[in-house]
């Protein structure tokens, strides 16, 4: 295991992704959710100065797996990564994709809303430390932060293998591994490749050209931007 890794009993995948490109430890972490926290995990985190918890889960999670807190005082914005699963009331016509190579691109289509507001979030004072989560911390989270670190300069290289040490984290290293998903099915849990976080980042070149103006489409400032830098740079 990398040193990028921090125990915190009752989270999964929980590290630090600072430590590459101008990004500083100690600022901003990366994990799963918090529904099995425990409270020695909730002692962990207010140790590492917790102050905002960025969920990208949909309502349906939120619902299946709230977050335990233990006394915690941190914000907790929910901030939906993908729309929610249509249904046939609503058309049904774009349910997220079951392929992990269509879903990478799909995100990156969807996500540019829950990536202003955790950029505008993090620009802001008192926000840090942060954590950005999603079910597992691997591929929502793995985009979010991908696109934060970018704005820190961190090299692709950088990105990738950080974005690839959830194989390590999830026990994912050696192949997929069986889960109960939210709605009590067993599904299987698929490790990640570079390739599918270069979809996500190439459709991002590909209709915005940059990763600052994916995200000026979705409004936030170019003092925004210079902000986030301010607060994340060590």
């Amino acid at each position: 295991m990398t040193d990028a890794f921090i125990d915190i009993p009752g989270v999964r995948n929980f590290r630090d992704a600072g430590g590459i490109g101008a990004l500083r430890r100690g600022v901003l972490y990366r994990s799963g959710s918090f529904h099995t926290l425990t409270e020695e995990g909730a002692r962990r985190l207010k140790g590492l100065g917790l102050r905002t918890v960025f969920d990208l889960r949909s309502a349906f999670e939120l619902e299946a797996w709230p977050d335990q807190r233990h006394g915690l005082d941190h914000e907790t914005l929910s901030l939906p990564t993908l729309p929610p699963h249509p249904t046939p009331e609503d058309g049904g016509d774009r349910p997220w994709p079951e392929d992990q190579s269509a879903l990478y691109p799909f995100m990156a289509e969807s996500a540019g809303p829950s990536l202003a507001a955790v950029v505008r979030r993090l620009a802001a004072p008192g926000s840090l430390a942060a954590v950005v989560h999603c079910a597992v911390g691997k591929d929502r989270t793995g985009l979010t932060i991908a696109v934060l670190q970018s704005l820190l300069d961190a090299s692709e290289a950088e990105i990738t293998a950080d974005f690839l040490l959830s194989n390590l984290g999830l026990g994912l290293d050696e192949g997929p591994v069986p889960y109960l998903d939210e709605t009590g099915s067993e599904r299987l849990s698929r490790p990640v490749g570079a390739e599918l976080l270069a979809s996500s980042l190439g459709w991002i070149e590909d209709h915005h050209g940059s990763v600052p103006g994916y995200l000026r489409h979705h409004g936030v400032t170019d003092p925004e931007l210079d902000a986030l830098r301010t607060n994340l740079a060590a």
